[in-house]
């Protein structure tokens, strides 16, 4: 490139060009300097090769896969009593219902089987697979690429993110296959499905990734939708990337009939990996517990709080746990855990679920405005904790004062109003909803009657004066939103309400 630059100065010092030479100067110049530009700049997209085949990489991973069998007894009703009816008489439904009757609820056994797929991630016989493949299994069959079968037995389970974690003993060593980082996939990437599809044994498709970090009904659920065809009996199969690493085990599709349409998910490979680890270390998993209940961060609950950003969890509740013990109160916006920035509750509960039990980890929340940061020791994630509900004596009052307020007629909660609407005793003070006007901000937002306003303005009111206090310093602060605590059959959340509607 330099010399042809050079040669065109020289020519150009020795000797006036003609129209013609110096309009052809001219323009290898211009794209000389295009060219120039462009290599620095580098291209905004350029053409992906596509594979020329994808049988290495198949003939490579198929033997790693495996197909499940597993076997369980079905009661059925006993049919050994039942007479022979032509089909469609009109007897058929009289004698069904009068034999139900004499055998009293009399069932017989029989063995149902049913088919998936799995992968070995050892040598020494671990397969990963879905737990609904082998839930309620009494026996399990595994057949290797080889034909061989081998029976296997159950060493974890893990029904929250349905994951299953078998093992099979062989003298000699299995082929496997690692996990790979399911965070590098990106939309596009070309992806291999291997499995047993409607039970026709070892089948290869391939496609690529669709969508990442899809959720499907779990808090942990993190899946990779994927267009390579997965039918029933791929559950539990991997899906590879192109360097032959798992990173996703394929566990459900979306189809009005049954097969194929070309949306399939599969968990990714960095909750799957966690939990096998746990399933084989422990036999079962052991998830981190922060004990906060928590809601997303809207933009009128932002604005409320004097926020431009909608980032970090709204924590409505905290029973006793980990977070109570380091002080985190209701009201609290956790903006970061162990370090890492919380976009959501979704991200939150995923990143305490994989911090280790008794690990002291630092949280900063905002609170009042201002950020502080705690340290809270994790616990272990149980049953979901629940209130104790403590006795409250009220004294006899004379009727409180009702008020409409942003919309909304409320009052005092009082005794009546707690056996009337069903509030539990471990709510205290607040306002009653009695009614909610149609087309108000309040309504639009969810409020309905017989909820309990417990905080307005993160600050606990008993009286609608209380209330319309803390509105009119919201107002005089300039805010156009102000944050209620609300509960309902007791559950609290965040609503915040427009002061301008």
């Amino acid at each position: 490139m330099r010399h042809s630059t050079a040669l065109i100065a020289e020519a150009r010092t020795r000797e006036r060009p003609s129209d013609d030479t110096a309009l052809l100067s001219l323009g290898l110049l211009f794209a000389l300097a295009f060219a120039i530009a462009s290599s620095l700049a580098g291209p905004v997209w350029s053409r992906a090769v596509m594979p020329d085949s994808f049988a290495d990489l198949a003939e490579g991973l198929s033997p790693a896969v495996v197909n499940i069998t597993s076997t369980t007894n079905v009661a059925t009703p006993d049919q050994s009593l039942r007479p022979i009816i032509p089909e469609g008489s009109p007897f058929e439904d009289l004698f069904r219902d009068f034999l139900d009757r004499q055998q009293g609820g009399q069932r017989q056994q029989r063995r149902s089987s049913a088919l998936g797929s799995g992968f070995l991630i050892s040598e020494d016989g671990y397969i990963v697979t879905n737990n609904h493949v082998i839930e309620s299994a009494d026996e399990i069959s595994v057949e290797l690429f080889s034909g061989e079968l081998l029976d296997a037995h159950i060493v974890g389970v893990d029904p929250r993110t349905d994951i299953a974690l078998l093992k099979v003993d062989r003298e000699e060593p299995l082929p496997f296959v690692p996990f790979g980082d399911s965070d590098a996939a990106r939309v596009g990437d070309w992806v291999l499905a291997i499995g047993n599809p409607l039970g026709q044994g070892f089948s290869v498709s391939a496609g690529i990734v669709s969508a990442r970090n899809r959720t499907l009904q779990g808090n942990y659920d993190d899946f990779i939708q994927t267009d390579a065809a997965i039918n029933r009996g791929n559950s539990g199969g991997p899906l590879f990337n192109m360097d032959g690493a798992v990173i996703g085990v394929n566990t459900a599709i979306l189809s009005p009939n049954g097969g194929s349409i070309g949306i399939g998910f599969a968990m990714s490979s960095a909750v799957v990996e966690r939990v096998v680890n746990q399933l084989r270390d422990f036999g079962e998993t052991r998830r981190g517990w922060l004990g906060v209940r928590i809601q997303n961060v809207d933009p009128d609950m932002a604005e409320a709080l004097g926020r431009k950003s909608t980032d970090g969890a709204m924590v409505t509740d905290v029973p006793d746990g980990p977070a109570k013990r380091a002080g985190i109160q209701t009201g609290d916006v956790i903006l970061t855990f162990d370090g890492e920035h919380i976009d959501d509750t979704r991200e939150l509960v995923r990143i305490v679920a994989d911090t280790a039990v008794g690990r002291s980890v630092d949280v900063v929340v905002l609170r009042n405005g201002e950020e502080k940061s705690l340290k809270v020791d994790i616990g272990r994630l149980e049953e979901e904790p629940t209130l104790a509900a403590a006795s409250v004596d009220t004294p006899d009052e004379a009727a409180p004062s009702e008020e409409t307020v942003l919309g909304m007629s409320v009052v005092a909660v009082t005794d009546a109003l707690r056996d009337q609407y069903g509030i539990g005793a471990d709510v205290r003070g607040g306002l009653v909803v009695l009614s909610v006007e149609d087309g108000s901000d309040a309504y639009a937002k969810g409020m309905r009657e017989g909820d309990v306003i417990s905080e307005v303005g993160q600050e606990a009111v008993t009286t609608p004066q209380d209330m319309n206090r803390r509105i009119e310093a919201a107002e005089a602060a300039g805010r156009n939103s102000i944050l209620l605590l609300v509960r309902r059959d007791g559950a609290p959340r965040f609503v915040a309400l427009n002061l301008s509607r």
